[in-house]
């Protein structure tokens, strides 16, 4: 076709995980294969897939990578009980998260990672470890312990 070398073929293999449509399994499939990867697959597993209908709604999925239904759970919570609302969302209201500005904080995490795609170095903490028995003791100490 001269388009240039063909997609990295993988294949999935999910191990013990449960294989049920809109597992977590086939949202990390999706996102590999919007990365570029060819995995040979069927939409009849990823969430928006409806199995009476026999159709694929690429639009609800595209509202669950987007965090819609968080956001009309924030705004169902936030309508039933406003104290469980506050505990539950605690750091999504201390970082400014709303449920009208949801979409648009992930549109802003995705173009921050694909600005710099990188791992952030991640900060040691400095641990010291607990002794959970006696340490040894030294010849001069068992000799003056005798005394």
């Amino acid at each position: 076709d001269g388009e240039g070398a063909a997609p990295f073929r993988a294949y999935l293999d999910v191990g013990l995980a449960r294989t049920s449509t809109g597992a977590k399994v086939f949202a990390a499939m999706k996102g590999a294969l919007d990365g570029g990867l060819d995995i040979p697959h069927s939409e009849k597993r990823f969430y928006g897939y409806d199995s009476e209908a026999g159709s694929y709604s690429a639009e609800a999925h595209r509202e669950r990578i987007f965090g819609k239904h968080v956001g009309d759970y924030m705004k169902h919570m936030k309508g039933e009980d406003e104290d469980a609302y506050k505990r539950h969302f605690a750091k999504f209201i201390a970082n400014g998260i709303t449920p009208e500005n949801m979409e648009k904080t992930y549109k802003n995490a995705h173009a921050a990672i694909r600005a710099d795609p990188s791992p952030s170095k991640k900060k040691t903490a400095k641990v010291e470890k607990k002794r959970w028995t006696k340490k040894a003791k030294t010849p001069e100490e068992r000799r003056g312990r005798v005394n």
